[in-house]
């Protein structure tokens, strides 16, 4: 049975991180989004804006926790993590659009509780999945390209046996295990550095679980990984 496996590379980085997982299986992710999940991803833009600095984007906590820990590995040049690019679409008037549901369900919880969110087919992994710093050249191609964008050495990104599946912490999903309308089992995960986000990051695993339960009538499962509790059966 397949595995995800927090490296030990991973918390020598971030030794107080705590890494929120929810398993969806048998979900039914079929059709476009119903009123209720766009309802959900609507409301959640001016909730967002707790998570933004009016003054200076760049000074938010938000912001700064992630900038922060995109210092510690290697990244190409303008990496940010997925929560800065939402808000930052927001700071600027801008909508996130409607997707997937169980897209829509996940980017409506990462702008609510400002937060990091991804998640990926769990049935497309080849073997364990990984979150280790990797002595690069790991196949990736970004959703939508035919190009191979392969990583870095001593980049932090999401690995099987296959090749990376989203680099950078979670910056961009890989075109072969991104969330299709027929993903039935999903692994959804969020990523929290600051010790001080552990109750957001609780009730954002509460809210999409809920979602997933209610919308997509999903069975879950939810896990929180740590230094001392590091991997988890999939």
């Amino acid at each position: 049975m397949k595995r995800f496996i927090v490296d030990h590379s991973f918390w020598e980085l971030f030794p107080e991180a705590k890494l929120g997982v929810l398993l969806l299986k048998n979900y039914n992710g079929l059709g476009e989004s119903s009123p209720e999940i766009k309802a959900l991803l609507e409301e959640s833009h001016k909730l967002a804006e707790e998570h933004i600095d009016d003054r200076n984007f760049s000074d938010s906590d938000v912001v700064q926790t992630y900038r922060k820990a995109y210092q510690k590995f290697k990244t190409k040049k303008g990496v940010r993590s997925s929560i800065e690019a939402l808000l930052k679409r927001v700071a600027n008037g801008q909508k996130i659009p409607s997707i997937d549901p169980l897209v829509d369900i996940y980017n409506a919880a990462s702008l609510r509780f400002g937060l990091p969110v991804g998640a990926e087919d769990s049935d497309r992994f080849v073997g364990d999945l990984q979150l280790t710093i990797t002595d690069g050249d790991d196949e990736f191609f970004l959703i939508g390209d035919d190009k191979n964008s392969p990583t870095l050495p001593n980049e932090l990104c999401y690995k099987d046996g296959s090749g990376a599946v989203c680099r950078c912490l979670n910056w961009r999903d890989g075109e072969r295990t991104m969330i299709q309308p027929h993903t039935k089992n999903a692994f959804v995960v969020i990523e929290m550095l600051n010790p001080a986000d552990a109750d957001r990051m609780q009730e954002a695993l509460t809210f999409m679980e809920g979602q997933a339960k209610l919308q997509l009538r999903a069975e879950t499962e939810i896990h929180i990984l740590d230094k001392h509790f590091s991997s988890i059966m999939l």
